[in-house]
């Protein structure tokens, strides 16, 4: 299997943690009663840290499908090189830098690790969009 498929599987992975990760701090922001329940009324506020692990997990879940597809037509066109490696190496490891900034709420430093991120997607893009 490939590197790129590798660090894919691997923010897989970090997904499924921030999912979990979210749901324990909001199960106790919110309780067990609100949270086995239909949820048809609002939820209570949830807490700080609840809402930043919320906020980050949407954001890891707007760029992943991008990512992805990315790294997946790579690797069925044969376009995978030194660029896409290091793309799917930058944006994991945006990704999980992002994760314990965004937690606590550190600003410049978590807008620079998304955009580590994006430039490894791009990184991803511009191996699969050249010509050739």
């Amino acid at each position: 299997m490939s590197l790129e498929l590798t660090l894919l599987g691997w923010t897989l992975v970090l997904a499924l943690v921030q999912i979990f990760l979210a749901a324990a701090v909001l199960n106790k922001d919110f309780g067990l009663k609100y949270n086995i329940g239909a949820r048809d009324a609002p939820a209570p506020p949830a807490s700080v840290l609840g809402g930043r692990l919320r906020r980050a997990q949407n954001n890891l879940f707007e760029t992943l499908p991008l990512f992805a597809a990315a790294v997946l037509i790579a690797h069925a066109a044969g376009r995978e090189n030194a660029m896409t490696r290091l793309g799917a190496e930058l944006f994991l490891g945006g990704r999980i830098v992002y994760l314990p900034l965004y937690a606590a709420g550190v600003p410049v430093l978590r807008t620079l690790a998304f955009l580590v991120s994006i430039v490894g997607l791009v990184l991803v893009l511009g191996a699969i969009l050249r010509p050739g």
